[in-house]
């Protein structure tokens, strides 16, 4: 007969004790420290993508400190129609030529009504004489930057070359954006030869021609100095009129898009922001501006700020 040999004393409490470990969820486990900057990066990265996901429509963006490199990044690679965005690479196409010696900015055009888009909604230049006005290749960019001219547009890319603003594109390795068609082009439109970019490859075209890499320092002075004259630009709206803004918008039925290098003292930024398929082109714009007033505010913030975020003052 075998004899069952009694418990230890301690053995029920112990029993219970496991029972208590086993049953007892689990704690959250926290995610690591993280820098203080970190921190305010997540913030506006939830913000700005609040306002995305608010949008009916699609919106794509690409915004990059130029000083150290931070970045922000939605639907970057997507390709998206430009608009008149696309008038970066054809002033860039300009300068370049240029620079070479292939063409000059003071060199005169006469501007003739047979040579301007049907059709334009803002037919600057056909408001001035038929063939009565010469004005040099600066000036028609003036026309085009500033004003978003799409027949100064047109002779800029008659004369640069629909091929060659196409070959600059691809030298700086910018896959995803071409340009396809002269301004309101209707009928190439409906072809499906649209303008296009991406947000990030927009956003490399700006970061290129400001380091150095497209243009000499003279050239690259120039086409900052162009994009920075005043313009009803969705970006300028949405900013401080203190701020240097040296931009391009963009603004099809449907579609609106701005690209642009925002000087902030320390923190100068590129931003590009491009949306489509939109049920309101004025909510478009409203998120457009949003954006861009976020992350100006993100990188003023830093601009004024110690590494532990103190801003000094005299109190």
């Amino acid at each position: 007969m075998r004899i069952r040999q009694p418990l230890p004393a301690s053995l029920p409490a112990l029993i219970l004790v496991l029972c208590v470990v086993v049953v007892r969820p689990a704690r959250p486990q926290q995610p690591p420290p993280a820098t203080l900057q970190a921190d305010l990066h997540a913030k506006l990265e939830a913000e700005i993508n609040r306002v995305a996901d608010q949008l009916n429509g699609v919106l794509g963006y690409a915004i990059k400190d130029l000083s150290t490199g931070e970045s922000f990044y939605r639907n970057a690679d997507l390709v998206f129609p430009t608009a008149s965005s696309i008038k970066l690479a054809v002033l860039l196409e300009l300068m370049r030529q240029d620079q070479e010696g292939t063409l000059s900015l003071n060199e005169k055009h006469t501007v003739r009504h047979s040579e301007l888009p049907p059709g334009d909604t803002d037919p600057i230049l056909h408001m001035l004489g038929d063939g009565t006005v010469a004005m040099t290749l600066r000036d028609v960019a003036t026309f085009m930057v500033v004003l978003s001219d799409n027949g100064a547009t047109n002779i800029l890319i008659d004369r640069a070359g629909m091929d060659n603003i196409n070959a600059e594109i691809a030298r700086l390795g910018l896959a995803q954006t071409h340009l396809r068609r002269r301004m309101i082009d209707i009928e190439a439109a409906r072809r499906g030869d649209e303008n296009v970019s991406t947000p990030r490859e927009l956003m490399v075209l700006l970061e290129r021609v400001r380091g150095g890499g497209a243009l000499d320092a003279a050239h690259t002075k120039e086409y900052s100095d162009l994009l920075g004259l005043p313009k009803d630009s969705l970006f300028n709206k949405a900013l401080p009129s203190t701020v240097r803004i040296e931009d391009k918008p963009g603004a099809l039925d449907a579609v609106r898009s701005d690209a642009g290098i925002i000087e902030v003292p320390g923190h100068p930024f590129a931003m590009s922001i491009m949306t489509t398929y939109l049920g309101s082109n004025d909510e478009g714009e409203r998120a457009i501006k949003q954006i861009a007033r976020l992350a100006y505010e993100h990188f003023d913030r830093l601009s004024r700020s110690s590494a532990y975020g103190r801003v000094i003052s005299e109190k």
